[in-house]
């Protein structure tokens, strides 16, 4: 595979506030008010109740294999600090206290695949996306969190350093795991080129059938396997004539957003051909498919793979 050799690339806007002076108490007085409606952290943990500040060994282990991945892929440009233990989420405002803050456009997140560093990005969600991207991504945060956050879920701050200096994420786990947080929940590991096999290792000269599978798989930034999208197509064939071909599709991920269509362009003759179209993406991302064009697009911003194509399988 060709190695992509781009700096990663951190996008951080400081927020600049603009003081003008005004008579008008009032709208001092408004300004206050937005200030200490902020919602911030300390919110979240007093709907919290206290819990080991030892996190659980597998939770440890994917956050020593993701700064592992880190290393290897970006050079050390970014890394894990630390961990702040919050609490166990005790009650409903504090999943929406949740849905809320991963969501913020002043949180900050990753995005991008390791394996392709011209898509890696990090900053404030509101700094990445904008418009339609914005309200998309958001959207897709707080839906995640509302299937996979619950009360008795664990939540910590993860610590990061750059060399722009150290910001924090919300990460929520439990005793199998980790569960999201917005740097290595949004970053993956895909292998742009896909992997494939098929039914002519070890096979005879003579066969009534022959197939062709290709898949793309998305891991964790801790490695194990995230989701998977692929295709199989399989020919029915007598000496060089093919009598009928079959195809079919597959795509799942956790976390995230899979599609996937198949059909079969020639189904008799000297060979057999399908179309494909195929996609993976993480929450703040969007996937759709072109039935005219029989395709699978993706918009926003985020991790994500996309395969479309045809396949052609001779006797």
């Amino acid at each position: 595979m060709k190695k992509l050799v781009t700096s990663f690339k951190f996008i951080a806007v400081l927020s600049v506030l603009t003081f003008s002076s005004c008579s008008d108490d009032n709208n001092e007085i408004t300004k206050q008010e937005t200030v200490q409606a902020k919602i911030t952290t300390a919110d979240l943990k007093k709907e919290t109740t206290p819990t080991s500040q030892a996190v659980p060994d597998v939770v440890q282990i994917q956050l020593s294999e993701s700064q592992k991945n880190l290393e290897k892929y970006l050079n050390n440009d970014l890394q894990i600090a630390g961990v702040n233990v919050i609490g166990k989420i005790s009650t409903q405002k504090g999943i929406e206290l949740s849905q809320h803050l991963i969501s913020d456009k002043d949180q900050f997140i990753a995005v991008g695949n390791l394996m392709d560093l011209s898509t890696v990005k990090l900053g404030r969600i509101g700094d990445l996306y904008t418009g339609d991207d914005l309200s998309t991504a958001q959207t897709g945060l707080k839906e995640m969190v509302t299937e996979e956050i619950k009360t008795g879920t664990n939540v910590m701050e993860v610590i990061w350093s750059n060399k722009n200096g150290k910001f924090t994420t919300l990460c929520f786990y439990n005793e199998s795991g980790i569960i999201w947080d917005n740097v290595l929940g949004s970053l993956t590991i895909m292998d742009t080129r896909g992997t494939a096999e098929d039914s002519n290792a070890g096979a005879t000269a003579k066969v009534a059938s022959k197939w062709y599978k290709e898949w793309w798989t998305a891991k964790w930034l801790w490695g194990s396997k995230r989701g998977e999208a692929g295709y199989q197509i399989t020919i029915y064939y007598t000496g060089s004539s093919v009598s009928n071909a079959d195809v079919n599709d597959w795509s799942n991920i956790s976390l995230g957003k899979a599609k996937s269509e198949s059909k079969i362009t020639k189904r008799t003759g000297a060979y057999g051909q399908c179309q494909y179209a195929l996609g993976l993406c993480t929450p703040t991302g969007s996937l759709s498919f072109n039935a005219s064009k029989f395709s699978v697009s993706f918009s926003g911003l985020g991790s994500n793979i996309v395969a479309n194509g045809t396949k052609s399988l001779y006797p």
